[in-house]
Order: C-alpha cells, then sequence, then structure tokens
C-alpha cells in the first residue's frame, strides 16, 4: 500500500496494486476565492500549486469522490480525467452530478461493501461538522452537507480507513470498532465556518483518534491549502503522537 499525498484531500492510494485517485482538486494557486462561509474568506485558495502535473496525477485504474463540494473536485479534474474510468461516488446525488460531467462508468459505495478488482470498498458514514448547526448552514448557501469515509480491504493488505470530511464523532468510532483499521487516513486542517463551527477534524480530534485506535498509523491529509483552515501541518507534528504522519505535499507512504 501507498499513500501519495498531493495537495488537500487529493491523494492516490495504490492498494493492491491498484491506484485510487481520491477528491482530484487540481486548479492552479489562487484560482478560487476564499470560501463566504467559512473563516479567512479574503484569502484565496489553493494557497499552493500542485507539486507535480495534472497528467501524472490523473494517470490512475479509479477515481474517488469523497463528496461533490469545490475543494474536492472541479473543472480541471473533470476535463483531464478519462471519462470512462471507473469512478466512486457517495449517492445518487452525486452521481447524478458527475453523470452531467460526461463520465460513464459511476459506481455507488455501498456499506455493505462494493467489489473492485479483488478490493472490497466499504462507505463509511460522516459529520461534515456537527450535523445540527453546520447541516443547515450548508443548505443556506446551497452546497450539500453529506460526505462519506471509505474503508478499503484486501486479502493482500492492511486495512484502510479513509475517513473523509468529518470530526471525531460516534460515526467514525463505530467505523473503528466495525473494521479495525490499521492505517488511518484524516482529514485535519480545522477547516472553520463564520460560526465558529470546525468541518473536518483538529487538533484535539487527532488527538481523540490517536488514543483510541493507539495500534494504528495515523495520516494527517487535507492540510496547509484551503481558505478556512485553521490548523497547519506543524500544529499537527507539534502534538508529538508517535502513530500520527504529516507528510508533505508529493511525499509518499508505503506500507
Amino acid at each position: 500500500m501507498k499513500i501519495h499525498q498531493i495537495r488537500n484531500a487529493t491523494i492516490i492510494i495504490t492498494y493492491n496494486n491498484k491506484r485510487f485517485l481520491v477528491d482530484p482538486w487540481l486548479m492552479p494557486k489562487d484560482y478560487m476565492a476564499g470560501f463566504d462561509a467559512g473563516v479567512n474568506s479574503e484569502i484565496r485558495q489553493p494557497r499552493v500549486e500542485l507539486p507535480v502535473s495534472i497528467e501524472k496525477i490523473v494517470d490512475v485504474d479509479a477515481v474517488i469522490l469523497t463528496h461533490y463540494h469545490p475543494d474536492h473536485f472541479d473543472e480541471f479534474a473533470s476535463k483531464a480525467l478519462d471519462k470512462n474510468i471507473p469512478f466512486f461516488v457517495q449517492s445518487e446525488f452525486d452521481l447524478d452530478i458527475i453523470k452531467n460531467l460526461g463520465f460513464k462508468d459511476i459506481r455507488i459505495i455501498k456499506e455493505d461493501g462494493t467489489d473492485f478488482e479483488g478490493i472490497k470498498l466499504y462507505k463509511t458514514n460522516c459529520q461534515h461538522g456537527k450535523r445540527e448547526t453546520v447541516k443547515p448552514l450548508c443548505e443556506q448557501v446551497g452546497m450539500p452537507y453529506d460526505a462519506m469515509g471509505v474503508v478499503f480491504k484486501s486479502e493482500n493488505e492492511k486495512t484502510l480507513y479513509l475517513a473523509g470530511d468529518t470530526i471525531w464523532c460516534e460515526e467514525v468510532k463505530a467505523a473503528l470498532d466495525k473494521f479495525n483499521p490499521e492505517i488511518i487516513i484524516t482529514n485535519a486542517c480545522g477547516a472553520t465556518v463564520i460560526n465558529g463551527e470546525r468541518l473536518i477534524m483538529n487538533s484535539d480530534d487527532i488527538k481523540e483518534i490517536s488514543s483510541y485506535s493507539k495500534n494504528s498509523k495515523i495520516i494527517a491529509s487535507h492540510m496547509d491549502t484551503v481558505s478556512h483552515l485553521t490548523v497547519t501541518r506543524d500544529d499537527i507534528k507539534n502534538l508529538n503522537l508517535e502513530n500520527v504522519l504529516v507528510p508533505d505535499d508529493n511525499e509518499t507512504l508505503s506500507f
């Protein structure tokens, strides 16, 4: 298994010899305004350039979109990807969006498992910020709330849990209890909206998941790129947690 950190939540997971591109956000630095509903809205994003060419990034076997938000998928990815590539999504809602972009082979990952090339993919649930406060805000700005995590299982690999855009919550605990993953990828920049609620994990959440899954390796992704971040790579590194890894952009971790 290899985890290639590209930028933000965009990663390439090599699992059972298949390459999965997750949440391809491929626009140039400063291309997009900051989110009006988030803190630091005056800062343009992405804050950094892609570390490798788009052509290399899209040279994969399949795509996974954890949710259709503008910092997880964009027109640059849509144009660069082969329209016949297997494309995994969380729901019929996201399927319809991706279908309208011209993709032909779109599959919904199911909670009871979806097979792909000797790999079983399982959808897990998230809280993309506290549901009771963040979901109404998302609806006000016309942005869907739901996101998914994905568990990868294969006879030839360790179990991998891609937690997705979520805070530390009962849904994450349930996934950890059910699948007991050896490798966990978290989105950890503490992205925060103007009402003060974080949308994804922050330093305190990373401490919680590190303690809860002491025997797992935890990777902090979705760092140092969006306008509304409140936690940096250095913040996570300074926690000095033995089982937490913080890859730089273009760094590859092997397990």
